[in-house]
């Protein structure tokens, strides 16, 4: 998939029981996720198979239902709540690294720093 998004911007797999279409386009994802949301719903496919895992949620509804689950989710992804969650991370992960240094330096080790522990 990632072959054909990175050689057709947009494409269309067909197969005996479904077609789909893909894009990778940013004018078509705007378009799509922006300009003309209310014509590209989820569907009652997706609804079908991700209700029983997700439920009413945001990520299987259309319509009214979706509006109102974004506007009780808007709120959790507020630039405040979302700067305040990102330096936690940061905090907690730059402790991490910290100590892998510190590890490193009295063991007199080389760390390299491009491959995950």
């Amino acid at each position: 998939m990632t072959d054909l998004a990175g050689k057709y911007k947009t494409y269309r797999l067909i197969s005996p029981f479904k077609n789909r279409i893909f894009t990778s386009d940013p004018a078509n994802v705007e378009y799509i996720l922006k300009t003309n949301f209310e014509n590209y719903g989820k569907g009652e496919y997706n609804y079908y198979i991700l209700k029983d895992l997700l439920g009413d949620g945001i990520f299987t509804v259309d319509g009214d239902k979706w509006r109102e689950q974004r506007k009780l989710s808007s709120h959790d992804f507020s630039t405040r709540v979302l700067r305040d969650f990102s330096s936690v991370v940061f905090r907690k992960n730059a402790a991490k690294f910290a100590n892998i240094l510190s590890e490193a330096v009295k063991s007199n080790k080389i760390v390299d720093i491009q491959v995950s522990p």
